[in-house]
């Protein structure tokens, strides 16, 4: 692999107008594409398997329309203290509202109107009432003037003194990143900066990234309707991709001045750096890529969508990181090199372009100091990691799952206050009815309904609906608490194992978020097997070793356990919610842990590779355990550093989103890279590797024959090249060492 990346990295750079064509095309044709798409929806949402399911589709058989996608809305309206909703100084403000809605601009996408005085929608205090309005389209569908014609009507009802908000889904839009986003791209920029300390070196990555990026959101959006793409899957496309993108790019660009540093000319030192750092971008992207497309194991079509696009969006990086950034390095010349070493490198004799490219005579960096400080107390930085880490995982043992529902939106909004409005006038359950599907006669759907009102969880139970053919009925059943709560998940078991199996149905918002967070539970321990057991063997590839692996796959386990129990801290309990943006706590999203697990995993092997890969190449070519892990350090420990900030910052960014799911996701994974790239890879990882020494790299012969050489090291690229070597190796210094 490493011979045919290095005539590909060499080829890009030698025909660099040629590839920067074609990357500039693909952008422009995925732009025109994603421009003349229409707007993205919000995008199906299904748990094949679960019983809701099956009651949402016996439904779409048996009440047609019923089970319709269309955006909702509960205008609630609060009368003033002492008076009530049907007197006469108020139902006229209320009827002008209808009135208002059904001959307003938005007229034309609203499917129903009812009045509360025809529904009787009024709580039994007479306070509180509220008009149920019907689209016919989904929320991310509506036109801006039906989203204003809907705020509008509730002008004047305001203006005289009433309480009116504004519930349901009818107000969602596309979730905005605000500022943060920008701030996160312009500390990476930064942080480029300093680490190259050229502009021009900073910029490429960036450049780079952002084209890729482009490509992969601009398909999402021009594809979204026809696949039926969710809102939030360009989101996580772009949150991931643009992390990868930088930080791929950067591990080429610091190769090529490494290799520009021992004297290669331009177009050898692209190929050299292609060869070499490019076969970790692409095991690394493959790991990435194999956690997002194994979210499928879930069986829940959003979440195998969003997992599929992000991975595509992913290959693109990769695909940039070995194509266009030698060809951008083509265009650069002598301008990617700090402003002391152009002369030198493009004179006479050798330079330093890069401090971390230096001899092993040269002063020792950052990165050489903190490897020799963890080789001299392994034992001791071992346990302050794992103990340390371990601490913060301790609020993950109380980790409680849900979806997000208008409950958990800020106070401050109008989805919120309508939310509190309808549980104060109609009790709590109210925002979170269960439908009870029935595929029966009439006698079995009273029946049903009769067995339900004796259950203590249930404040009340509707009427039976049957369908026109008299074989199906619904009941709508509100419960005593609130849709979140345990006693709400407690009542829908009792229905369930109380009613006639293969006949009655429990299913609603409620019933499905409990079958969500269960599918959620359940898939969790086979998509990790399959993830990480698919990642271990490709690792086994990289590395020749079962210990590296392993080591690999458990240092993972402890960061992706401590972030969550970080998110848990934040989210959940709201410690320091504050400083991070957090309106209003409440339950995790029900797919963070298998969220996380997938997308972590990707992300903390980059480093793994990244690193140890430099570790495996010294080790390679005769150095011993405790040195190559110096090595290591002192070639890419300021690299990797730089890399993990940027993906810090540009998740962070995200904690500015609007969508309560973005910016959990943001924060997740923000502090997960941050765990395991500075306590796991940076930390236990040459603490293990030092304890283990020769052992780490131990191959049993049968595997290692059966195996094939990818040679990520380059080796083969050495010989292929003629570069000479000192005759000593790994196998000589396990004689020496009795191993």
């Amino acid at each position: 692999m490493a011979t045919f990346l290095y005539r590909l990295g060499r080829g890009a750079f030698r025909r660099r107008r040629f590839v920067a064509l074609v990357w500039v095309a693909l952008l422009f044709v995925a732009g025109f594409g994603a421009a003349s798409a229409s707007a993205p929806t919000s995008g199906s949402f299904s748990i094949p398997g679960t019983e809701a399911q099956r009651a949402f589709d016996l439904l779409d058989q048996r009440f047609p329309g019923m089970a319709a996608d269309g955006a909702t809305a509960r205008i609630v309206i609060k009368a003033p203290a002492g008076e009530k909703v049907d007197s006469e100084a108020v139902k006229p403000q209320v009827e002008k509202i209808v009135s208002e809605l059904k001959g307003g601009p938005g007229k034309d996408q609203i499917s129903s109107v009812t009045s509360p005085y025809e529904a009787q929608a009024i709580s039994e205090d007479g306070s509180t009432a509220y008009v149920s309005v019907k689209y016919k389209v989904s929320g991310m569908e509506l036109t801006d003037a039906t989203r204003e014609a809907l705020t509008e009507s509730t002008t004047a009802a305001k203006a005289d003194g009433l309480n009116v908000q504004i519930g349901g889904d009818a107000l969602q839009a596309a979730p905005e990143t605000g500022s943060g986003e920008i701030i996160g791209i312009m500390v990476a920029a930064i942080v480029l900066v300093i680490t190259f300390g050229s502009l021009i070196a900073a910029g490429l990555p960036l450049l780079t990234a952002l084209i890729g990026v482009g490509i992969g959101i601009s398909s999402i959006t021009a594809l979204a309707n026809v696949l039926d793409l969710g809102s939030t899957t360009s989101t996580l496309a772009m949150m991931i991709g643009l992390a990868v993108g930088i930080d791929y790019a950067l591990f080429i660009v610091s190769r090529y001045r490494a290799e520009l540093a021992d004297g290669r000319e331009r177009d050898e030192a692209a190929g050299r750096a292609v060869g070499t750092a490019g076969s970790a971008v692409v095991f690394a992207g493959l790991t990435v890529v194999i956690a997002l497309v194994g979210l499928a194991v879930v069986n829940i079509p959003m979440l195998s969508k969003m997992g599929f696009a992000a991975a595509g969006t992913v290959v693109i990086a990769v695909l940039v990181a070995l194509t266009l950034v030698p060809a951008m390095l083509g265009f650069a010349g002598k301008k990617v090199l700090p402003a002391g070493t152009k002369s030198k490198l493009f004179g006479k004799g050798k330079g330093t372009a890069d401090p971390a490219a230096e001899g092993a005579d040269a002063k020792p960096n950052g990165g050489t100091r903190w490897a020799r400080f963890i080789l001299r107390r392994p034992v001791m930085v071992l346990l302050a990691g794992v103990i340390g880490l371990g601490i913060v995982a301790i609020p993950a043992s109380k980790l409680e799952m849900g979806l997000p529902d208008d409950g958990a939106q800020p106070v401050s909004t109008t989805q919120r206050q309508a939310y509190d409005l309808l549980s104060e006038g109609f009790g709590p359950g109210f925002n979170g009815p269960l439908m009870i599907v029935v595929d029966g006669d009439k006698a079995l759907a009273d029946a049903t309904a009769e067995r339900i009102k004796g259950l203590d969880g249930v404040a009340a139970v509707m009427p039976a609906m049957q369908n026109e053919a008299k074989d199906a009925a619904v009941i709508n059943v509100v419960p005593k608490d609130r849709p979140s709560s345990e006693a709400t998940e407690e009542l829908v078991r009792e229905i369930r194992e109380g009613s006639d199996s293969g006949k009655v149905f429990v299913t609603g918002a409620t019933a499905m978020n409990i079958d969500f967070s269960q599918k959620m539970n359940d898939a969790l321990l086979p998509y990790l097997a399959l993830v990480v057991g698919l990642a271990f063997l490709l690792l086994m590839l990289v590395f020749r070793s079962i210990l590296v692996p392993l080591k690999a796959a458990l240092g993972f386990l402890l960061s992706v356990v401590a972030a969550l129990g970080a998110v848990v801290a934040v989210f959940q309990w709201g410690w320091l919610g504050s400083v991070f943006g957090v309106e209003q706590t409440g339950p995790i999203m029900s797919m963070m842990p298998i969220f996380m697990v997938g997308v972590v995993f990707g992300l903390a092997m980059d480093y793994e590779v990244f690193l140890v890969t430099r570790m495996r190449e010294a080790y390679v070519h005769g150095e011993r355990p405790g040195q190559a892990v110096v090595t290591g350090f002192q070639y890419s420990a300021r690299v990797v550093v730089a890399a993990a900030v940027i993906m810090i910052a540009v998740f962070s960014g995200f904690l500015g989103a609007s969508d309560q799911m973005v910016k959990m996701i943001g924060f997740a994974l923000a502090i997960a890279v941050f765990f395991d790239a500075f306590v796991v890879r940076m930390t236990i990882v040459p603490a293990v590797l030092a304890l283990l020494g020769h052992k780490a790299w131990w191959l049993p012969k049968w595997l290692d024959r059966i195996l094939p050489n990818v040679d990520v090291e380059g080796e083969s690229l050495r010989k292929h090249l003629g570069d000479s070597s000192d005759g000593s190796g790994p196998d000589k210094d396990r004689e020496l060492a009795g191993v």
